[in-house]
């Protein structure tokens, strides 16, 4: 099991989906399916399309639900037609956002210094940074899966201060399992967490290792997540597809429940 000082973090990631009104139903769905969360209870996140966010607070209000972003701009302001700032976030009330997702980074061509600006900034409004690492099939089946994954996250970290560090997120998000077929296994997610928080371990010392939340995501469903749960380093899950069935999500957010 996780360490429990680590409060579990369920992410729904809609991508372009339920980005207008059309989504009002399925945020009253969720708010119904899950129950008033206790501290001790998992954390549950819907990350929205930018035209979703100016109807979350109405939606959302009086419920344990959270919302964020799926992306952020590097810069607070400026020529950059069609990005969306941390300011503007924040100014929706978001908490949280997304960095590096590999569908960005196949899509849109970002690179590691352009999420580690992304980060930077997100770090810069008080946002919580959710980086996003993995490989694709080809690295996996090389066997150099653990290397470019920390190398992923070395060059997204380097530079903010380790105290705005210890309110990151990381997502592991194997790109090989994601609509491929192919199935990561609970002991192939832990691998990679495990081998992500002792990188941040030797980078920033135990510590801030210890509080900084890793998340697997990679077809995460509601059959198969309480195993990945299970893992030591493992403190929640990204859910893509999923996220889009309220039911499914909350499901999965009561598979991270704490055992008594």
């Amino acid at each position: 099991m996780a360490n429990p000082a680590r409060r579990p973090l369920i992410a729904g990631n809609w991508k372009m989906n339920l980005g207008g009104r059309q989504g009002l139903d399925h945020r009253r769905r969720l708010a119904d399916e899950i129950a008033a969360q206790a501290d001790n209870q998992p954390q549950l996140v819907v990350l929205a399309p930018f035209t979703a966010l100016p109807l979350l607070p109405e939606a959302l209000a009086g419920t344990p639900v959270e919302y964020g972003a799926q992306d952020i701009s590097a810069h607070d302001s400026g020529a950059f037609t069609g990005d969306i700032s941390g300011p503007m976030l924040t100014g929706f009330g978001c908490r949280y956002v997304l960095a590096g997702h590999s569908e960005r980074r196949e899509h849109h061509g970002e690179t590691d210094e352009v999420v580690h600006d992304k980060v930077a900034a997100a770090l810069r409004h008080r946002l919580t940074p959710i980086l996003c690492v993995g490989e694709p099939l080809t690295v996996r089946t090389a066997g150099q899966h653990l290397r470019h994954t920390l190398d992923q996250a070395e060059r997204a970290l380097t530079g903010p201060p380790v105290d705005d560090l210890t309110a990151l997120v990381i997502a592991y998000e194997p790109v090989w399992a994601i609509g491929t077929g192919h199935v990561a296994t609970p002991d192939d997610a832990q691998e990679v967490c495990g081998a992500i928080r002792g990188h941040l371990a030797d980078r920033y010392g135990p510590a801030a290792a210890e509080q900084i939340r890793l998340l697997y995501g990679g077809s995460v469903k509601a059959s198969s997540s309480a195993a990945i749960l299970r893992q030591p380093d493992i403190d929640g899950a990204l859910v893509g597809g999923a996220s889009l069935d309220p039911g499914e999500l909350a499901a999965i957010w009561r598979s991270a429940q704490p055992r008594t």
